[in-house]
């Protein structure tokens, strides 16, 4: 690398030594490529973040997944039959609830319930006393060809509700409800009448992401039915939870941990834009005039010794404000940023040194006479 640097140098001395006329428009300068622009990269709605692997300095292509956001997953409380679906993919989970009281229903694959008392119990004091969860017997008043198993399910004011695990019997019907499976009158501990199972309400917050299930659909205990996420969707529109990148380009900051929960429009991530590389340099005051916005530059890269990364430019920007650091005590010498906006190749990086030339009077060394050509004597002078 320094006997490239070195060779540059004496082949742009001999070149102005040659051509004294070209010293006041011939420039050359050293510089860094640098991003031109950052972007974001945000949570499309709240949650927890997950799969999140990025370092900074990593390269992204556009459309990589990032990390994902989890989602709430609500599951089925019972089993039964889907009924009654009012949500769709991207509504707001509470608005739903409020006009309708739930995002879904479910009918219980047991549809009959019994309210009951202890009424007509057979007289005996321990028939007065029913125990959540205690397993009866049943069977229709009329003539006992309707029978039947249940479970307690519920104390009331009046008495208590039975579900009806197993039999079929008519709506409306009546039922003597007994401890015993032979239905002996000392076991009986009530009566009641059939009613049907009301379907259960199935509710939610957050924003709809996802639907699982359709109307009619059956289900078993512990089914995933819908998922949410937290805060509103825009648009109404059901993203996928995959968070991924807008753009080609190299993370430049990773500003969430993996498991941290995010609200919508958190940044997860930046990126800098692969085609939003620059070039950046600095300018004496001096040479601030002998450039000009839209002039065209060489630009070589510092570790190509054989020069094969040679390319073209512009310069986009020169800044009109100095530089605050440094001056030069003598002359009170001041720089101005400049900036050479280029298509970078694939292999190009931010960081990465260049030399750039104004593009006037070409490259040095491509457009020098061969009188004015370094020598291979005095190449390899300067390797020794």
């Amino acid at each position: 690398m320094l006997r490239k640097a070195l060779v540059g140098m004496l082949t742009f001395a001999l070149l102005l030594m040659c051509f004294p006329a070209a010293a006041e428009t011939l420039l050359s300068f050293t510089g860094v490529v640098v991003a031109g622009e950052v972007r974001p990269v945000t949570a499309a709605y709240g949650g927890r973040v997950t799969g999140l692997k990025l370092r900074k300095g990593d390269y992204v292509a556009h459309n990589d997944k990032i990390a994902e956001i989890a989602t709430t997953l609500n599951y089925a409380p019972l089993e039964g039959t889907v009924s009654g679906i009012f949500a769709n993919e991207g509504d707001d989970a509470a608005s739903i609830v409020d006009r309708y009281t739930a995002i879904m229903f479910i009918e219980p694959t047991n549809k009959y319930t019994i309210t009951a008392t202890t009424e007509n119990a057979y007289n005996k004091s321990e028939n007065k006393f029913v125990h959540l969860g205690e397993k009866v017997y049943l069977s229709c008043t009329a003539d006992g060809t309707h029978q039947g198993v249940g479970v307690i399910a519920a104390l009331t004011e009046k008495g208590y509700k039975v579900e009806v695990t197993g039999g079929e019997f008519y709506m409306g019907e009546t039922v003597g409800i007994y401890r015993d499976s032979e239905y002996k009158a000392q076991s009986r501990i009530g009566r009641g009448t059939i009613d049907r199972t009301a379907p259960v309400a199935v509710k939610g917050t957050g924003s709809v992401l996802r639907i699982h299930v359709e109307n009619g659909d059956f289900v078993e205990r512990g089914e995933l039915l819908f998922e949410t996420v937290d805060g509103t969707l825009d648009g109404m529109y059901a993203p996928d939870c995959a968070v991924l990148a807008p753009v080609n380009g190299v993370v430049a900051s990773v500003d969430v941990n993996p498991g941290a929960s995010v609200n919508k429009g958190d940044v997860i991530a930046t990126i800098y834009p692969s085609d939003s590389m620059q070039i950046e340099f600095i300018v004496p005051e001096e040479n601030l005039f002998d450039i000009v916005e839209g002039q065209k530059v060489s630009i070589e890269f510092y570790w190509d010794d054989d020069e094969n990364m040679t390319t073209t430019g512009t310069i986009s920007s020169i800044s009109h404000l100095s530089e605050s650091a440094e001056t030069d005590p003598g002359a009170g010498r001041r720089s101005y940023k400049a900036y050479v906006s280029f298509e970078p190749e694939e292999n190009v990086r931010l960081g990465m040194s260049v030399f750039i030339y104004t593009a006037d009077q070409g490259h040095p060394s491509a457009d020098a006479p061969d009188d004015a050509e370094p020598s291979e004597d005095m190449e390899d002078d300067d390797e020794n």
